[in-house]
């Protein structure tokens, strides 16, 4: 009887561990200050998909860094429009979600943003679902 229960035991961990290891990796990337975030995180995540191309990415912007997903918007520091990053990361696959309790706070309206965006209404919440409910890693540039 106890080598049948070690036998079930280790049959389950096998099957609940590689269920998880089936599919491709999921990853939320969590942006909320362009101005530091932006641009390293755009490239984060260009590099990410260099090295593992079937990861499937969706970055959740709040608060300051709903700014990389606005029409015209460029990088400060050294000029660098935003919008053809994104488009370029959007035709992999990746998915660009902006917050619309963000858009209420700061008055924002959704035609300000790029064809690219799609909205949530709450960053902070779609992050914490993505983690806890679907087992998105978690990943803050």
């Amino acid at each position: 009887m106890k080598k049948l229960l070690q036998c079930l035991a280790v049959t389950f961990t096998l099957f609940v561990g590689g269920a998880y290891a089936a599919g491709p990796t999921e990853v939320v990337y969590h942006i909320d200050d362009a101005e530091s975030q932006g641009i390293k995180g755009l490239r984060n995540i260009r590099n990410h998909l260099d090295v593992s191309p079937k990861t499937k990415v969706i970055v959740v912007t709040h608060a300051n860094g709903v700014d990389i997903m606005m029409e015209g918007a460029k990088d400060h520091k050294n000029g660098i429009e935003y919008a053809p990053l994104v488009g370029a990361l959007k035709s992999r696959g990746v998915r660009f979600e902006v917050c619309e309790i963000t858009l209420k706070n700061r008055n924002l309206k959704k035609d300000q943003f790029i064809l690219d965006t799609d909205f949530t209404p709450s960053g902070v919440v779609r992050v914490a679902d993505l983690q806890y409910q679907n087992h998105f890693a978690y990943i803050k540039p």
